[in-house]
């Protein structure tokens, strides 16, 4: 099979286009052509006439024909042998062992961990202190309606983790040379996710339809022999001699507790498990503190930025909501850029802990709300919180206690037109942007939500991004804060074999231990981490 990259075509161009394309580059007949794949498909939107690109596996009814056709283009870069992505389980065995492998936490991390093993025929054990991803749903919009927070059950836990609740983009920057990222987006298609996230350049598939999608992973883990435990809560870890051999089990159903023996044990605890970081770090687990990034959320129509990304083409359906990136090296050193950019989108009320006020975006699969919106956050690093480990959570909580009180105490969020925070004055009524937290957003002064110096590179960066997307700094723009959690404060840190540094049988993987940034590239670290358990399982059972 021969991989074709970088062919364009018009936007509105025939289906027969494509196969036409595909002959001339290969200067072969169309009957030469058994079948043809669409890999990839993106656009380029730099030239005035937007064009679709797509990446293409072709597959000849003459294999001399093939071997023949690459030879003749060694030379190009873009005419090269198809790459085998198929998957193959590392191993599979007949019978799981007598203490089966335990997964903490039910992201996306922890469910391909867990899906994994269970292919693999270890029968794991899942963790999960929140609840079942519809019960979940539930608890959360208790939040979002009526200002009622439930501690374990909301935008970070539960089943689905943090990612459930997001836009549910399905693309990384990792390197990824065994095509694990493939493995993912098949197991989300067999579990219910539209097919066409294995050919666009930007999956994703929103809120509602990653509920069902993460309902029938779960089933099909339980169909394997995996069990899943929900509202159960790790309370402690039994270590002895450097070597993981239980856990303490708190059942949030009863307030009971049980004693679970555990030898290998993979840590999918998401970013904001506090207290879990907390006992580890108590029971001496080796971590680190470690960069991060915090802001607001920025509101925007979404037409303006179609209009601004996409000009003539905005609106298009194969195109859909326009998306951006933007990064900006403000002058006091600071970097300031988009995060978790959510086309036709919601921004999200996502604290897990009482009396704070933390902001998250939100887009469904259509993408067809009236706003834009995305973080827009501050690099910081340990030197800006020292004291250890911990303090990156400590700085988190300072922030998002304090927005909490700037937004009234009522989960309210703190916010600000753009015009008014560049010009430095609070910020008095709504403009033409609607935002769309909820419960609700209170306008006032966002420059002591941050630091100083995260509010002065903001201020200098609003502005240069307005240089980039017509109308981002436009006066009526929404600000709300604060966004805290945009990724894990420390670092679980692992060795080659992924165990922990200083306890073996501890797998530190995904968001929470910093080894992962979004829900693909969770869900590939999951994979990695269950073959090395599988790999320590068998050398232990053989």
């Amino acid at each position: 099979m021969i991989r074709l990259s970088e062919l364009k075509l018009p936007l509105d161009h025939p289906e027969h286009a494509l196969q036409e394309l595909i002959v001339r580059t290969l200067d072969i007949s169309p009957a030469d052509i058994q079948s043809h794949t669409i890999y990839k498909r993106s656009y380029d939107a730099r030239k005035q006439k937007l064009l679709l690109v797509y990446i293409v596996d072709v597959e000849l009814g003459n294999p001399q024909l093939e071997a023949k056709l690459l030879a003749k283009f060694v030379a190009n870069s873009h005419i090269r042998p198809a790459p085998d992505m198929a998957y193959h389980l590392i191993t599979q065995v007949k019978e799981a062992p007598a203490i089966r492998p335990v997964v903490i936490g039910f992201g996306p991390c922890g469910i391909f961990a867990a899906m994994m093993l269970a292919q693999m025929g270890f029968k794991p054990i899942v963790i999960e202190r929140g609840k079942p991803v519809r019960e979940r749903t539930k608890d959360t919009w208790g939040l979002w309606r009526k200002r009622v927070l439930h501690t374990e059950s909301n935008v970070q836990f539960g089943e689905g983790g943090a990612g459930t609740f997001s836009d549910g983009k399905l693309w990384s920057q990792i390197k990824d040379p065994r095509f694990l990222g493939r493995k993912v987006m098949t197991e989300f298609v067999k579990a219910g996710a539209p097919e066409e996230i294995l050919l666009v350049s930007k999956p994703h598939i929103g809120t509602f339809r990653l509920v069902k999608v993460v309902e029938n992973m779960r089933e099909q883990i339980i169909a394997m022999g995996g069990e899943i435990r929900f509202q159960q809560r790790v309370s402690d870890f039994q270590i002895d001699n450097g070597h993981i051999r239980g856990l303490t089990i708190e059942n949030l159903q009863d307030n009971s507790h049980y004693e679970l023996r555990a030898d290998h044990v993979v840590l999918a605890l998401g970013h904001s498990s506090r207290d879990t970081f907390a006992k580890l770090h108590e029971r001496g687990v080796y971590m680190e503190a470690k960069p991060f990034s915090v802001g607001f959320r920025i509101e925007h129509p979404q037409g303006l930025i179609d209009r601004a990304r996409l000009g003539q083409h905005a609106g298009h359906p194969l195109l859909g909501a326009a998306d951006y990136k933007l990064v900006h090296h403000a002058a006091n050193g600071r970097s300031v850029y988009s995060f978790c950019m959510c086309p036709g989108g919601t921004v999200v009320a996502a604290t897990s802990e009482e009396s704070r006020v933390v902001t998250n975006g939100m887009s469904q699969y259509s993408r067809n709300e009236r706003n834009a919106n995305a973080g827009i956050v501050v690099g910081i690093s340990p030197a800006d919180y020292p004291g250890g480990p911990l303090a990156g959570i400590d700085f988190q909580r300072q922030l998002e206690s304090n927005a909490f009180t700037m937004g009234g105490s009522n989960y309210e969020a703190p916010g600000q037109l753009v015009g008014d925070f560049i010009a430095g004055k609070p910020s008095t009524e709504l403009g033409s942007v609607e935002p769309s937290y909820k419960p609700g957003v209170h306008l006032t002064d966002l420059a002591t939500a941050l630091p100083e110096y995260a509010i002065t590179a903001m201020r200098e960066a609003l502005p240069a991004f307005g240089k980039k997307i017509k109308g981002f700094d436009m006066h009526d723009a929404v600000l709300t804060g604060v966004e805290t959690r945009t990724s894990s404060p420390l670092r679980i840190t692992r060795g080659d074999d992924f165990q922990s540094l200083n306890v073996k049988g501890l797998y530190p993987a995904g968001e929470g231990a910093s080894y992962a940034g979004g829900i693909l590239s969770a869900g590939v670290d999951g994979i990695e981490v269950a073959e090395a358990v599988a790999k320590q399982l068998f050398i232990q059972y053989s």
